[in-house]
């Protein structure tokens, strides 16, 4: 598939940086473990996604970064690298700042406790203790280095310990430095026994704290001058020359044994390690002193997830959610009902259910010839792949279009096409040097003497587990035109053939960001001859530079923008003469905005609009570097739905927005209104198909 030629647009508008964008919005997630409003536990959590966020930016992003600066003529030196660094130490201070100061005090206020050695009664300490000889201890292989015992090798993201030990060893020698690595198969959260803890009371001990207090007894016979705990974040990225290998999945699974020990990018330590140790570290490592962390408090955060499946307090938590089934959909023949009407699922507030059942009738119906799906994360236990391999099992061809370079979705992508393979199934990994990202499933039926296609595109991943925690849209069609396109891209996806392109369908990344940039150029065309130009975008991500210069270019010219952008944006917003017809606002909620919706207006005329549902951000690499698809909502009804449950909304939304500054900072917008989420939970909650 060759890259599309797009023209740069210049622009007089300094973006903002992909780094600074990325940062600004964990800022935003941050906020939320500040929110009265939002149970306590769920605030916890919220402090812990920050973390895995950070782990992933460092893990990729900041390792690009890293790289490109190391490699000349690339435009990004030490100041850039430096400003990201020091935008992230800036974040994580926060992050401790509330986690000790305002979410442990509110813990502890609720009855759940954390406790530290320093706060443990006798009693306490003597479980501990117990726990750690019996749970512990047994699995720890501490490493006294010396010549013949050399650092040892650290996996990326693990809990380790380095100690400066006193005295002689067990061979009169004075090597002074320890490495203890704690093995994951560990939990990281310890409920105490209730008996030792107050009625009413919940104690939780963190693996870290019992090892400090336990350090003495994997050293015998010398003293413990110094300890820190410590966790390094490598390059995770994996990398495969796809020009150069003929079977693409054993080249990723031998590379993903090696994913652990890449480049080290970022280096915690907590706050008192002595700077000789932290010093060692570094040199180890061979990481740059400033990409050193001191955090107040443990190296990982994420592990708190442990402390919140495990502390029974449900009222803690936000409320269970049960979501409606869609909207005018029947429970059961749905061929039948998709053949007349186009349906439009909204997700998490309708169930995603329905695109189980979907398949199910697939897989089951004797009519059903062949089924062709595309695979991005569908988790590694997932009743649609089961459903794929019991639709092979029965006879059916089934086509499974495999990504296997799903970041950190490797293995179980690469495990369930060998399942597939193994039945027989059509297993492709879609096509070099490009990511499938596409979320399409596509069904033949035989009825009477004709064979008839029914397709679902969603803005999603098809993984029944997220699609209860991400916002996204599902579209099932029988509609000639489309499955007809949806068909031609699976073709082109499996044979390599140049085709005829899609008659409804963009398909990146060959027309999705040039038919993007035509329909922006005509809402500005409208706009400078004085008819009504509007352009409301909602995406995770807008990083795309032809796009947002296409976009300034367009407010410049009089059209009205409104991006609703969950994650990075780079367009600073309200820039006097330059941008201040664009606004930018980010939803952060209960549930992760995940919907790409494309709204375009030129005119009064009801043919004058066009609506579009997709699987891409507007970001450079899902426009030229990834197959993705776009499709109209041609129906009225249908694309008005849209606009009144994905972008209205959240365009009045006065509980969960913020408004971006022209500085690239954000402000939270008063909280006096309504939630959009929790307006359409409310709205589909519990829903039963005679309901509609």
């Amino acid at each position: 598939m060759p890259f599309p030629v797009v023209s740069p647009v210049v622009s007089n508008v300094k973006l903002l940086s992909r780094e600074q964008a990325i940062l600004e919005f964990n800022r935003r997630v941050l906020a939320q473990a500040q929110r009265d409003d939002v149970p306590l536990l769920e605030r916890l959590r919220y402090i812990c996604i920050v973390s895995s966020n950070l782990d992933e930016f460092f893990e990729v992003r900041f390792a690009d970064v890293l790289e490109a600066a190391r490699t000349p003529g690339i435009g990004i030196g030490r100041d850039e690298v430096a400003l990201a660094t020091n935008l992230a130490q800036a974040l994580v201070e926060d992050q401790y700042r509330v986690f000790n100061d305002e979410l442990a005090p509110a813990l502890q206020a609720a009855g759940i406790w954390i406790l530290n050695h320093a706060d443990r009664n006798a009693a306490q300490r003597e479980w501990v203790a117990s726990f750690f000889r019996k749970q512990v201890q047994p699995l720890l292989v501490p490493i006294g280095l010396d010549p013949s015992h050399p650092f040892p090798q650290v996996a990326n993201k693990s809990l380790n310990f380095i100690v400066r030990l006193g005295g002689q060893d067990a061979f009169g020698r004075d090597n002074d430095i320890a490495i203890v690595r704690i093995p994951r198969v560990l939990p990281r959260v310890i409920r105490l026994p209730a008996h030792l803890v107050d009625p009413g009371q919940q104690a939780f001990v963190l693996l870290s704290s019992i090892i400090r207090a336990h350090l003495e007894e994997l050293f015998p016979g010398r003293d413990i001058h110094a300890f820190s705990q410590f966790r390094i974040t490598r390059d995770s990225d994996i990398e495969v020359d796809e020009d150069d290998v003929t079977d693409l999945r054993q080249a990723l699974r031998s590379k993903m044994s090696t994913r652990q020990f890449g480049r080290a990018v970022r280096l915690e330590v907590v706050r008192s390690c002595p700077d000789d140790l932290t010093a060692f570290l570094v040199e180890q490592f061979d990481i740059d002193p400033q990409a050193v962390f001191r955090v107040h408090g443990p190296v990982n955060l994420v592990r708190l997830t442990q402390l919140i499946d495990q502390a029974d307090a449900p009222h803690l938590r936000f409320p269970d959610y049960m979501p409606g089934w869609p909207e005018g959909l029947p429970t059961t023949g749905l061929f039948q009902h998709v053949r007349h009407h186009d349906c439009l699922l909204h997700h998490p507030f309708e169930s995603f259910d329905a695109v189980v059942q979907f398949l199910r009738e697939a897989v089951y119906d004797p009519d059903v010839l062949a089924i062709k799906q595309t695979i991005y994360r569908t988790g590694s236990q997932s009743v649609l792949m089961e459903l794929l391999l019991e639709a092979v099992r029965r006879g059916k061809e089934v086509l499974a279009v495999v990504e296997l370079k799903a970041r950190f979705d490797e293995e179980a992508n690469i495990n369930w096409a060998e399942r597939l393979e193994a039945l027989g199934a059509q297993v492709v990994y879609g096509v070099v040097g490009l990511k499938t990202h596409g979320k399409m499933m596509l069904i033949t039926r035989r009825e009477g003497h004709r064979l008839r296609r029914y397709a679902h595109l969603s803005t999603g991943n098809y993984n029944p587990r997220t699609a209860r925690l991400y916002t996204d849209v599902g579209y099932l069609t029988a509609s000639p035109e489309l499955t007809h396109d949806i068909d031609t891209v699976f073709q082109q996806l499996s044979s390599l053939t140049q085709l005829r392109p899609p008659r409804q369908l963009l398909l990146a990344p060959f027309n999705l960001q040039t038919q993007m940039l035509r329909l922006i150029e005509r809402v500005a065309d409208a706009a400078r001859a004085g008819r009504p130009g509007r352009i409301v975008v909602k995406v995770n991500s807008l990083t795309d530079e032809v796009l947002v210069h296409e976009l300034v270019r367009a407010g410049q010219a009089g059209a009205h923008i409104d991006l609703i952008v969950r994650g990075a944006c780079i367009l600073p917003p309200g820039l006097e003469g330059l941008t201040d017809r664009i606004r930018v606002r980010s939803v952060v909620g209960r549930m992760l905005e995940h919907t790409r919706v494309f709204y375009f207006r030129w005119g009064d005329a009801e043919h004058e609009e066009q609506l579009y549902l997709s699987s891409a951000d507007w970001m450079n690499r899902n426009m030229t570097r990834r197959v993705e698809v776009a499709w109209p909502v041609r129906h009225p009804a249908l694309r008005q739905r849209v606009i009144d449950e994905c972008l209205i909304p959240y365009l009045l939304d006065a509980r969960d927005a913020w408004r971006q500054l022209p500085d690239g900072r954000y402000e939270r917008v008063p909280p006096t209104g309504h939630s959009a989420q929790q307006a359409l939970m409310a709205r589909h909650h519990d829903r039963h198909p005679t309901d509609t």
